[in-house]
């Protein structure tokens, strides 16, 4: 293997882009995780699929490890180069290539970030739903790790929303995946192949995204409970009563009083409380709200309040958005661990309860917080500045996830799993189903430079 080899042909095509300056190598060691950084041998600030298909080739021939690199926002170690080579920085492919308003949809380079996006489409009664949470990710990278976020419970994740894809294969190849047709029966399924192949399998270049009308009419609302038993038995019922809300969110006691003192809410207790989003006609989200509060007041809600005023549901969803933080600041010099676990709606009870008596016996703050309409809930766990502090806080990652899996759940729904999840994933999907995974990624990627150590544990 000779990185150098790489670094020296690349520079034919790639110039000053491609760089081993210590403080960008650095940048690229790691995403917002707490797994060990390393830096790449390189980093290459690519700027088109052909670039993107040089490099690849380059690096296949002489066997040197490739990761792909869009904001860095991962949270399972996903862009950490643990065995070294080159850093594909897609950074700077931004370019929105096609917007069609008949047809909802649109084409984009990875690179656009999913507010860069909204942006470019807000003349034209469009928008792209799928909502991490933060405004930096790129759609790339969102494709690469299945992402989704607050509005998944309506609109669908990245795997509803990516009707095709060009990517470039470990050797070099570029393919095109899908279309711009809302169903096909041809062929295998390429497009939900490589979404959430954690840049494994190849390199995501561009995406072909399905959008939507901006709703008429935006309803927000919270609603506070005693109990936080009581909050996820509304967000069941919701559920169950096919209520097709766009948001809703949990928020427990301890993640209510962070998000009251970090983000200013007024008029909220520290108590735990909901956060709804309703889209539609103005009578269709009336009467949606309408339902919801019926529900949560049989459970014990309070204080249902509704936001219309866009600056004031603005404030609200930054407050959520900006969760981690306030979590954060509750324990200053600790660090942050974000947990994701997923149930069947009906075991959430069990899933969150059980997750806050594991918290509460393992000593530890960890607000929990999360995207219940879809079963999908995370906990902050902050890390105490101990020798044994880290340790701790996986020990209680590890009893969380458990019992999702032991309750038909999943390790992750929407992290992914990098480095961070892969000793679960064969008790999740079991060894012939790995072993099948094992050989699409054998058979697509024979010299195993793609994004080496992520998914499989060897």
């Amino acid at each position: 293997m000779s990185v150098a080899t790489v670094i020296e042909a690349a520079r034919a095509f790639l110039g000053d882009r491609i760089t081993t300056n210590a403080a960008l190598r650095d940048h690229h060691a790691h995403g917002q995780d707490t797994q060990t950084p390393v830096q790449p041998d390189a980093v290459a600030f690519v700027e088109s699929t052909e670039e993107v298909s040089r490099l690849l080739a380059l690096c296949h021939a002489e066997r040197v490890p490739v990761v792909a690199w869009g904001a860095g926002t991962s949270l399972e170690g996903h862009v950490t180069p643990v065995r070294g080579g080159i850093t594909v920085d897609l950074s700077r492919m931004t370019a929105v290539l096609s917007v069609s308003q008949p047809d909802m949809d649109c084409r984009a380079q990875a690179g656009v970030t999913r507010e860069q996006l909204n942006t470019h489409l807000r003349d034209s009664g469009l928008f792209f739903p799928v909502d991490p949470g933060t405004s930096a990710c790129t759609i790339g990278g969102m494709c690469a790790t299945r992402a989704s976020g607050t509005n998944a419970v309506r609109y669908g994740t990245m795997r509803d929303n990516a009707m095709g894809l060009t990517v470039v294969m470990a050797d070099g190849r570029v393919i095109k995946t899908g279309g711009r047709v809302r169903k096909s029966s041809t062929g295998y399924d390429l497009t939900r192949l490589f979404v959430g192949s954690e840049g494994t399998l190849g390199i995501i270049t561009e995406v072909q995204l399905r959008l939507h009308g901006i709703p008429e009419a935006i309803s927000s609302a919270t609603c506070q409970f005693p109990t936080l038993g009581d909050a996820v038995e509304t967000v069941i019922a919701v559920m169950q009563m096919g209520i097709p809300v766009a948001r809703m969110e949990l928020l427990d006691d301890v993640q209510t009083a962070a998000s009251i003192a970090y983000s200013k809410l007024d008029g909220l207790e520290a108590l735990p409380t909901l956060f709804f989003e309703f889209h539609g006609t103005q009578a269709s989200v009336a009467e949606q709200a309408g339902q919801v509060e019926e529900i949560a007041a049989g459970f014990d809600g309070r204080a249902f309040r509704w936001a219309t005023d866009p600056a004031e549901r603005s404030k609200l969803w930054q407050a959520r958005h900006d969760a981690y933080w306030a979590g954060l600041a509750l324990k200053p010099g600790h660090q942050g661990i974000a947990t994701d676990a997923i149930v069947p709606i009906s075991r959430l009870n069990e899933a969150i309860l059980g997750a806050k008596e594991d918290i509460l016996a393992s000593g530890l703050t960890a607000p929990i917080v999360g995207h219940v309409g879809d079963g999908n809930f995370h906990t902050v766990i902050l890390v105490p500045p101990e020798p044994d502090g880290l340790a701790r806080a996986w020990e209680l990652d590890k009893k969380i996830v458990a019992r999702a899996l032991a309750l038909g759940g999943s390790c992750s729904g929407e992290h992914g799993v990098g480095i961070g999840k892969r000793e679960f994933l064969e008790a999740e999907h079991g060894a012939d189903a790995l072993a099948v995974m094992r050989a699409v990624k054998q058979a697509l990627d024979p010299r195993g430079v793609m994004n080496p150590g992520k998914i499989f544990l060897n």
